[in-house]
């Protein structure tokens, strides 16, 4: 697993490789990317509907959260998903938006659609 850096990442390539790292450090206890854990699978996630994992039993914030997940909107999530959906059981937040836009381009390399 590569090392997180506090540094700003340059290309795709290694904006992917961050977000990977970040999301085993920041979100792996909770999620992964082909099973339902604590939280929902993220694969196909970029691009889906809030709420929308088949088999997961989300909380009334997220089941009633009117979006498609993207850039704007998972940079809103990542930075504060309990001021995005009160009640969530969301408890992790990503201040930094460097780290952010990591794991965004992470959770879209899961997908067929943003590759």
């Amino acid at each position: 697993m590569p090392a997180l850096s506090a540094e700003p990442v340059t290309s795709d390539a290694a904006q992917v490789t961050e977000g990977e790292a970040l999301y085993e450090a920041l979100c792996a206890a909770c999620h992964a990317p082909d099973a339902n854990r604590i939280g929902p699978a993220h694969r196909e996630v970029f691009g889906s509907r809030a709420g929308s994992v088949d088999g997961f039993s989300y909380t009334p914030a997220l089941q009633s959260l009117d979006v498609v997940w993207d850039e704007e909107t998972l940079d809103r999530w990542l930075a504060a998903p309990a001021a995005m959906a009160p009640g969530t059981s969301m408890g992790v937040s990503v201040p930094d938006p460097d780290r952010r836009r990591a794991l965004i381009a992470f959770l879209r390399s899961l997908s067929v659609a943003g590759r």
